[in-house]
């Protein structure tokens, strides 16, 4: 299940996470205009669409997890609504220490800011709130984070570093392998900063001064923890020129590295609430309606469907103009689509046989490069210890070596020495 796949979303008190999260998934979050509605991380499945090989090979389709519909496979993701975050939660404020924590078994953030400037940096109700900021003191308090808890260590961590005469990246691995992250993560962030050629030549950590380890860590940030922003709350009357804004600060230069580790490509309006009412009707039959719809169909569309009262109809036609007639669509898929894009996950489905019975029940999201070797390795380490080939459709053999492309690669037989396949 490719629920091992998490996406944090985090964010101020009262931004709309929750509400996010009640969009998205069938979770009951609690929802509230005031601080720390959520104190324990709720959860919930998310779905995120992919192309199935169904159809254009002409394979079975039964889904163990999620569902598939006109080609189209809807992968369960796991999402966290983790407590809010406020300015200062680095040192403590609030719930920080704990929101910080929740963070380390996230792949993705999707920070979900209130566009409508109708709460405080502090998640208190109030009036004309400017926004903008939001998203750079959110980064900068996880930076922060990262960055106190290697500071305080450092001197030992440099130590131990020259005793053992560890490379680099090893040395700071084990320093951060606490935040889940993959030695190929730290490797691709000391790459990327301006020490980076040093390091690989062999300079020691000992050279580093204060300003290296804060560059490395804003790279580090950028690396572990891709952000997606989830402008909410887009129907709301001062929404327009936050928005406005917030694209304005946000926008791409070209030659210039990205502010904030974000750029308009990582920005999504959405209305967490319009998708929660139209879910719950649809639910109730009284409108047909698919989340990322850019329209819904009422009784006098379809005669199936329950008829409306009035106060019902007039919100449902405001929220056609304010929001899907406006801008396609309430957004809450979109967020969830480029979560996972964003750190370009590959779609595989192991199968059993390529013959007449060959069915499609599983679809597992696996990182860019994953090797077909590895895949059975996740799949069931019996399949790892009793290793034989793989192949895929037309009874082409993989090596074990060959990394997991979707539309080539993606279709997997793993056979073992005992002749079974893996699905």
């Amino acid at each position: 299940m490719s629920s091992s796949f998490v996406i944090a979303c985090v964010g101020k008190p009262s931004a709309g996470k929750s509400s996010f999260l009640n969009a998205v998934t069938d979770a009951t979050a609690k929802v509230g205009n005031f601080p720390f509605t959520t104190i324990e991380p709720n959860q919930g499945i998310a779905y995120y669409p992919v192309a199935c090989p169904c159809q254009t090979h002409g394979l079975t389709c039964k889904p163990r997890h999620g569902w598939c519909e006109g080609g189209r496979r809807h992968v369960p993701v796991r999402l966290l609504d983790v407590a809010g975050l406020v300015p200062g939660a680095s040192e403590g404020r609030g719930l920080g220490n704990q929101f910080l924590d929740d963070l380390r078994t996230a792949h993705v953030l999707i920070h979900v800011v209130d566009a409508s400037g109708t709460t405080d940096d502090n998640g208190r109700e109030t009036k004309g709130y400017d926004p903008v900021d939001d998203i750079q003191w959110l980064r900068g308090e996880i930076e922060a984070w990262i960055f106190g808890n290697l500071d305080r260590r450092w001197g030992g961590v440099v130590r131990r570093h020259v005793a053992t005469k560890s490379t680099a990246v090893d040395s700071l691995h084990a320093q951060l392998g606490g935040y889940g992250t993959a030695r190929e993560v730290v490797q691709r962030t000391v790459d990327a900063v301006a020490r980076g050629a040093l390091i690989e030549s062999g300079e020691s950590l000992e050279k580093w001064a204060p300003a290296d380890l804060r560059e490395f860590v804003r790279e580090f940030v950028d690396q572990r923890f891709p952000t997606i922003v989830a402008l909410n709350k887009i129907d709301m009357p001062d929404a327009d020129k936050n928005i406005a804004a917030i694209l304005r600060r946000y926008k791409r230069q070209p030659g210039r590295p990205l502010r904030d580790g974000i750029s308009e490509d990582n920005i999504v309006l959405t209305s967490a609430l319009s998708e929660c009412l139209l879910r719950k009707l649809a639910r109730q039959k009284f409108i047909a309606y698919a989340t990322g719809d850019d329209d819904f169909r009422t009784s006098e569309d379809d005669a199936e469907l329950r008829a409306l009262d009035d106060k019902t109809q007039r919100r449902l036609n405001n929220l056609r103009d304010l929001v899907l007639f406006r801008y396609g669509s309430t957004g809450v898929q979109d967020v969830i689509t480029r979560a996972v894009e964003s750190v370009g996950l590959v779609p595989a489905f192991p199968v059993k046989s390529f013959s007449g019975d060959a069915v499609l029940r599983d679809c597992v999201l696996v990182r860019p490069g994953t090797t077909v070797r590895e895949l059975a390795r996740r799949l069931h380490h019996q399949l790892d210890e009793n290793y034989a080939g793989a192949e895929t459709v037309g009874a082409i053999q993989l090596a074990e070596d060959e990394p997991i492309v979707a539309g080539k690669t993606n279709i997997i037989r793993i056979l073992t020495a005992a002749g079974a396949g893996g699905g």
